[in-house]
């Protein structure tokens, strides 16, 4: 199957042509092979792949984006009597500081820099001023920029408060190892067309299962109530309550199966490592410049600065698309910027022949 171009986003992204065919098969959603056969296998995959005992963690899939998931999550965790404090140092953080707003939840949003990370020293910080807080939510990967947040340093701050943590690793989970359980994560939210490397059309909230329990109730939505979706799933042995997307369903699926022959989530994690490599070293050749300082990168996407005034985005990005890439603009509120994202079914000599397209179009 030929690709009209690749797509160098956070995503949805290029995928294999396997996974593509996977959705040529029509499902019914109340049949066993289906339900039992795909869906079942999916939520056990998904532990597995993360680490984690199916006895004291479970897996709930949801119709929608990832923002969906996220919604759900902090609708249906946070009750009217608790408080949650966000932190955030980009466009998906603020988000979940919007989701809040519109579910009148006790909150507290800080706002960081968006090249700032959020620091164990930062967390720390902001639970001393805003005392009686019982959920912290915070984004591990902030595509905004390409920033990493260490979320190793912020689970000591948090061990031991007993506050209930929910991390959006949308564009993290499957790409980069997280150690879910000895970080002490409650909630995490990924999406089916991230670093899995699927199709748009769900996403997936990985759950300590008494954390889970305790939403009974809770959910502001019907259609977004993660534990009346999960009640449905256990009982209904992956039965989902409406409509599933079938088709994306059975293509992720072959992504699970496709992440397991590439030796995991650590193998995956080497091969973004290497694109991202590969990426800038060229980038720089061509004379441009990152945003972010390497500490602070993530292997996920990356933001260049424009390389001279006058430099035109649109007509860089068409120049890219005539030779078969497709990257993003930028999306930093203080410097001209576009992003390259290195996930997907990419590999470091897709971006070999990028950096030289560059270089082309640059005349370098």
């Amino acid at each position: 199957m030929e690709r009209n171009y690749l797509l160098l986003t956070p995503g949805p992204l290029s995928t294999s042509a396997s996974v593509k065919e996977a959705m040529l098969q029509d499902w019914c959603t109340w049949d066993k092979d289906y339900n039992e056969g795909v869906v079942e296998v999916i939520r056990w995959k998904l532990l597995e792949a993360a680490g984690l005992d199916g006895r004291e963690y479970t897996t709930v899939l949801l119709q929608g984006s990832g923002t969906y998931g996220v919604e759900a999550t902090l609708g249906a965790a946070v009750r009217p009597e608790d408080k949650l404090l966000i932190v955030a140092n980009g466009a998906y953080g603020k988000r979940m500081g919007t989701i809040a707003e519109y579910y009148h939840l006790n909150y507290a949003l800080v706002n960081l820099k968006e090249t700032e990370l959020v620091t164990p020293e930062v967390v720390e910080r902001a639970l001393e001023e805003h005392p009686g807080v019982t959920h912290f939510a915070v984004v591990h990967s902030e595509t905004t920029t390409g920033l990493l947040n260490p979320i190793e340093g912020i689970a000591e701050v948090l061990r031991g408060r007993g506050v209930t943590w929910i991390v959006d690793a949308m564009s993290s989970f499957g790409g980069i190892p997280i150690d879910i359980k000895g970080l002490g994560i409650d909630f995490l939210i990924s999406s089916a067309n991230k670093c899995v490397q699927g199709v748009p059309g769900f996403t997936f909230v990985i759950a300590r299962r008494e954390k889970l329990a305790a939403c009974k109730g809770v959910a502001r939505s019907l259609s977004l109530d993660i534990y009346a979706q999960w009640e449905e799933m256990e009982r209904g042995h992956g039965k989902w309550r409406f409509t599933s997307p079938t088709h994306v369903v059975r293509a992720f699926a072959q992504a699970l199966k496709e992440l397991e022959e590439e030796g995991g989530i650590a193998a995956r994690h080497a091969r973004y490592c290497r694109n991202h490599e590969v990426l800038v070293e060229g980038m720089e050749g061509a004379g441009f410049r990152t945003l972010l300082t390497p500490e602070k990168q993530s292997p996920i996407i990356t933001s260049f600065l424009y390389p001279e005034a006058g430099f035109s985005f649109g007509d860089f990005y068409e120049a890219l698309k005539r030779r078969g890439f497709v990257i993003y603009p930028g999306k930093v509120s203080d410097a001209d910027t576009f992003r390259i994202g290195t996930i997907g079914d990419v590999y470091p000599e897709d971006f070999r022949r990028l950096v030289e397209a560059v270089k082309e179009i640059r005349g370098v």
